[in-house]
């Protein structure tokens, strides 16, 4: 495809490193901004020469862009057209009051509201949109009410950087103290007596290093300091048991867990640990008056089992199995009840929810039917209940709210996803097939197509992957597909290696040392689905962000033969570079998911091997859409742009090549429901370009 505007070119200025007795040479690491701390806080402050680079890439995706400025709005107005825009969840009952949250016509930001249990006046607590006037990126962290109800504490970052601001709201007045607890990692946990809360602090490098807890109307000044972790490779998070007796301190990487806990009504207490933290062993917990709920693959349990401990003694030497290991159904989560425990759970590729009395043990399943759907299983607030809530939806159908009694086994419809616009699932078709890698594992593939596309291998296809962190992509409602199926697109997500869709083996089976499964099986579901006569190469776009977006630069490398388009969206290319600087946020406890390059030496020759910044080539890639966000903090802005640049520099032949970068946002993009939709119009009118059908 020719381009008529100009490309800008970044200035080669060449930096030699040297690892494990290897050198590289780096032409555009001035790209990485020295004071990038400072930048995430106020990006006024980014280097000039760095400012206008990325401006001048800016102003180049524009003006390539332009003719489908047209495009652009009707894909916006049709997505903007699903949406119901004065939405509201099904609130939840919590005590006395129902908390829920919803839109007005026009707003871009939820509104978190309560009502009397039963029903009755609203009482607004949260306005997002009022809260976020006059700033050009606001996004909501946590927002949670005091077990009295008489408190709100909630989140906010006006950066996109996710240094969040913490504030505590009374209910009743709807005013904030007149202090900030700044740096937080959004959102907080009371203790039982609604008199303290628990909150994260990010350190000057985005870690979540300490847990304070704050005494309600005092000095932030003063707040104590309960934990403070001193492994910059591990994360850490506060939760709530749903019992609300315990609060929760849960410390973990990719592969190892710890977890220390704190009576909710005795906050000032020290922190009792449960099992010291040992590589490769993960778990958590819930819990019901004296005994712990664990779900750990502790013992050999490669897709997890569930076992009860003694809360005053609960060391691995005192862990009891409850539901055994059982290969190839994995368990991704469980919640404890008063009277039950439910658990969600994945077998060849599809979720279950999974009942079990706590009285006799006797168990139960909430299936369906279809070749590929997704479940969602809520926690809700109340721990003496017989309703849980869940969610369904697949891909031709919009997402529905049940509520479902355990004890009855009634299920009640409580909420269908409203398509203003209109949506017949009997027009749609979805399938799920299974492509042949070359070493004998099959990859699953959803798909999504109009009953009236020609499968003949001339309609266009985008092509969705991720494969990292163990993270499964469900096969759920996605209203924003639609205006690409209803364009003649068959739309497919791959459910590679590097994602849990087949067991915790397939998550092991793409990292690490094995990495180069996820791309080879990105590239298998392509093949497939041309062979089976679905596309054919030069019709299909392939699509990922972040981690997904090093899976887009790998196979840009790997196969550009086989892909018309290519959609990278905040995309992690620049693997070998950040993974050797312990400096950056997210570095340290990334090293379990890729290896340590630092101190391992076949780490880093592997991760050379296909960092795809780094194998970037002379040769004829497809065309190209890289997105950034300039206060990104887990795929910082530079990789992108530094990619880009490189790409520049050494493709051969004239096709489309862009870099967008979000001077206001980071890793999510635009905050507001609609301003994204604009992000998500201009990445769809890329597809229809490149694949003719714009």
């Amino acid at each position: 495809m020719k381009q008529d505007a100009f490309p800008p070119r970044a200035d080669a200025r060449p930096l030699t490193h040297k690892t494990h007795g290897i050198s590289r040479q780096d032409d555009y690491d001035w790209l990485r901004a020295e004071n990038w701390q400072e930048v995430m806080r106020d990006p006024s402050v980014l280097d000039e020469d760095i400012r206008t680079y990325l401006e001048a890439e800016n102003a180049y995706q524009d003006a390539l862009m332009a003719p489908t400025a047209e495009l652009q709005e009707q894909l916006f107005a049709e997505m903007r057209g699903r949406i119901k825009e004065d939405d509201s969840s099904v609130p939840s009952p919590d005590g006395p009051y129902a908390y829920g949250l919803r839109f007005e016509t026009g707003g871009q930001q939820p509104i978190f509201f309560r009502t009397p249990r039963d029903g009755g006046e609203e009482t607004v607590l949260l306005h997002g949109d009022r809260e976020a006037e006059g700033k050009p990126y606001f996004k909501l962290g946590g927002a949670g009410q005091s077990p009295d109800h008489a408190l709100l504490a909630w989140a906010y970052d006006d950066k996109g950087s996710e240094f969040y601001s913490l504030q505590i709201r009374e209910t009743a007045t709807g005013k904030d103290m007149d202090y900030l607890i700044e740096d937080t990692g959004g959102g907080g946990v009371f203790s039982a007596d609604s008199k303290f809360v628990f909150y994260i602090r990010l350190d000057a490098n985005h870690r979540p290093s300490k847990l304070f807890r704050h005494e309600i109307g005092t000095d932030p000044a003063r707040d104590v300091l309960v934990y403070e972790e001193q492994d910059a490779g591990f994360f850490m998070s506060v939760g709530k048991t749903q019992s609300g007796e315990t609060i929760v301190i849960d410390i973990h990487d990719h592969e190892t867990s710890e977890v220390w806990m704190i009576p909710a009504d005795r906050p000032t207490s020290d922190p009792v640990l449960i099992a010291p933290r040992e590589t490769g062993i993960e778990y958590s917990i819930d819990d019901n008056g004296p005994t712990l709920y664990i779900l750990t693959n502790a013992g050999d349990a490669e897709d997890f089992r569930i076992v009860t401990a003694p809360k005053d003694n609960p060391g691995r030497e005192n862990w009891m199995d409850l539901v055994e290991h059982k290969p190839g159904c994995l368990i991704l989560s469980h919640c404890v009840y008063k009277s039950f425990m439910t658990r969600l759970e994945r077998e060849d590729g599809l979720p279950r929810i999974v009942i079990r009395r706590l009285v006799d043990s006797i168990e139960h399943s909430i299936a369906f039917d279809e070749e590929a759907y997704s479940l969602g299983l809520g926690g809700g607030y109340e721990f003496d209940t017989a309703t849980i809530r869940f969610s369904y939806s697949s891909m031709t159908t919009p997402s529905q709210t049940f509520d479902y009694n355990v004890e009855t086994r009634e299920r009640v419809l409580r909420k269908e996803q409203e398509v203003p616009s209109g949506h017949r699932a009997g027009d749609y078709v979805t399938r799920r097939l299974m492509a042949p890698a070359a070493d004998g594992e099959t990859v699953p593939i959803s798909l999504l197509y109009r009953k009236a596309t020609k499968l003949d291998g001339s309609a266009p296809l985008l092509l969705y992957g991720y494969g990292s962190y163990g993270i499964s992509i469900p096969a759920s409602f996605n209203t924003n597909s639609l205006s690409l199926v209803d364009r003649g697109f068959v739309y497919a997500i791959a459910h590679i290696r590097g994602g849990k869709d087949k067991g915790f083996r397939w998550y092991k089976d793409g990292r690490r040392e094995t990495k180069k499964n996820t791309f080879t099986d990105f590239i298998a579901a392509a093949d497939h689905l041309v062979a089976e006569n679905f596309t054919a190469h030069d019709r299909i776009v392939a699509q990922g962000g972040s981690a997904g977006g090093m899976l887009m630069g790998a196979i840009a490398n790997l196969a550009p033969e086989k892909f018309g388009g290519i959609l990278a969206e905040v995309p992690f290319v620049d693997v070998l570079n950040t993974m050797l600087d312990d400096t950056l946020p997210l570095t340290p406890p990334e090293w379990p998911e890729w290896g340590n390059p630092i101190t391992d030496k076949d780490a880093y020759e592997y991760i050379a091997s296909y960092s795809p910044y780094d194998n970037v080539v002379a040769q004829d890639y497809p065309a190209i859409l890289a997105v950034a966000g300039l206060t990104d903090p887990r795929v910082t802005y530079w990789e992108p742009a530094k990619w880009v640049a490189k790409l520049r520099a050494l493709k051969t032949g004239d096709s489309l090549l862009m870099l967008k970068t979000n001077m206001e946002a980071g890793h999510g993009g635009a905050s507001g429901r609609f301003d994204r939709l604009k992000e998500v119009a201009l990445n769809q009118a890329f597809a229809l370009m490149v694949t003719g059908k714009a």
